[in-house]
């Protein structure tokens, strides 16, 4: 019974190790939201980041972004659109993000991969233009990743 209780609490900690690694937002726009997340390249099976010709290090970070907007009956559905955006590091080291577009079905999301070290506090500055729309959608977060 006690080394039940232990194993399920070292599984939770663990899992709760595994989240704090990721981070996940979104702002709002009013008429579209841009939603985003970063984690460790790590984090992605070997098949599926082969499939999405994804590399994975322990160096190697990946920021996913998609654009949503809410249609007549209340849905959330993704836009197409255009991302751009940089990572800079603590000591201000800016990294442009070549961002490549991928549709699954109905999901459309951007994705790029940038190089860290364990710890360093990187902060994105985003901008997402959803089609047919005149302006960029700016978006600004700070996330710190450490290797697995």
């Amino acid at each position: 019974m006690i080394a039940r209780s232990i194993t399920q609490f070292l599984t939770l900690a663990f899992g709760l190790l595994i989240l704090a690694q990721a981070h996940a937002g979104e702002q709002d726009f009013g008429e579209y939201k841009v939603h985003w997340s970063v984690f460790p390249s790590t984090f992605l099976d070997p098949e599926v980041a082969r499939a999405n010709n994804l590399q994975r290090s322990r160096s190697i970070g990946i920021i996913n972004i998609s654009i949503m907007t809410e249609g007549e009956h209340g849905e959330i559905r993704p836009v197409g659109g255009q991302v751009e955006g940089q990572v800079a590091n603590d000591i201000q080291q800016v990294n442009f993000l070549a961002f490549r577009r991928i549709q699954e079905g109905d999901a459309v999301y951007f994705i790029a991969q940038y190089q860290y070290r364990t710890a360093d506090l990187m902060t994105f500055n985003i901008k997402a233009r959803p089609t047919g729309h005149n302006r960029d959608l700016p978006v600004r977060f700070s996330h710190t990743l450490f290797n697995d």
